[in-house]
């Protein structure tokens, strides 16, 4: 943690490739709109059955690049073996205070590999403890203002609270999928996307993006969760037609 940012959104999520599959196109879009996006892997992916740390780092770096956004790091904690736990929270709580997100996503509660119920868990914790004075972690104390959870491909979450547009970064999100050739490379499913038959991944995947974009009347769409109700400034300005 070798310097401080005030980043508007970090992405938080449990191995490198989960951020782009749930959020790459909200992240990307949010690049669009000038905000200074980040992403921070909360694992090496060491213990997976395909590829290597080592090429799992070069395929997210890649991702990144195309995403467009401000940063990406790695906190190192154990593949496989995650955990809320407090150490974990206190490094967590130090990346955190270095990076001062406003808006901090990372996974729905429950996950189809146990480190995504896990990171969900450890987020939702350090994103509270970054902001307590006597933490024994790194950095000044600093809360982000929202935490969101992305819901994209869970049958378990409730409806969303919010979908975000992504109609127009779509083949931006897929071309950052694909720099991760040695996950989803001849993978039927991947992450939180389960097998569809015979219908190749990236098709599965853009499925629900058009499932999820016909919520709010667009073509692509990613949904997520908040556990407060969201405001809105007036009636008059409510968007997504009734009929």
């Amino acid at each position: 943690m070798d310097s401080t940012h005030d980043l508007d959104v970090l992405a938080v999520f449990a191995h490198p490739d989960d951020a782009e599959l749930l959020c790459g196109g909200a992240l990307a879009a949010g690049v669009d709109r000038g905000e200074r996006v980040g992403i921070l892997d909360l694992t090496r992916g060491e213990s997976g059955s395909r590829g290597s740390p080592e090429l799992r780092a070069a395929e997210a770096a890649a991702a990144a690049e195309i995403l467009g956004v401000e940063l990406r790091r790695n906190v190192g904690l154990p593949d496989g073996r995650l955990a809320d736990s407090h150490e974990a929270r206190r490094v967590l709580a130090g990346h955190l205070r270095a990076l001062r997100p406003r808006v901090v996503v990372t996974h729905w509660r429950e996950g189809r590999h146990p480190d995504h119920g896990a990171a969900s868990a450890l987020v939702t914790s350090a994103v509270f403890l970054s902001g307590l004075r006597k933490l024994d972690a790194e950095g000044a104390p600093f809360r982000p203002t929202k935490l969101v959870y992305a819901t994209a491909f869970r049958e378990d979450a409730p409806p969303p609270s919010l979908v975000v547009d992504v109609s127009a970064v779509v083949e931006r999100k897929m071309a950052a999928l694909a720099c991760y050739r040695s996950q989803f490379e001849g993978n039927a499913g991947a992450g939180e996307v389960y097998p569809a038959g015979d219908r190749p991944l990236f098709d599965q995947i853009r499925a629900h993006l058009a499932v999820e974009g016909g919520r709010i009347r667009v073509r692509a769409g990613e949904p997520f969760v908040t556990m407060e109700t969201t405001a809105a400034a007036s009636l008059g300005e409510l968007g997504v037609s009734t009929f």
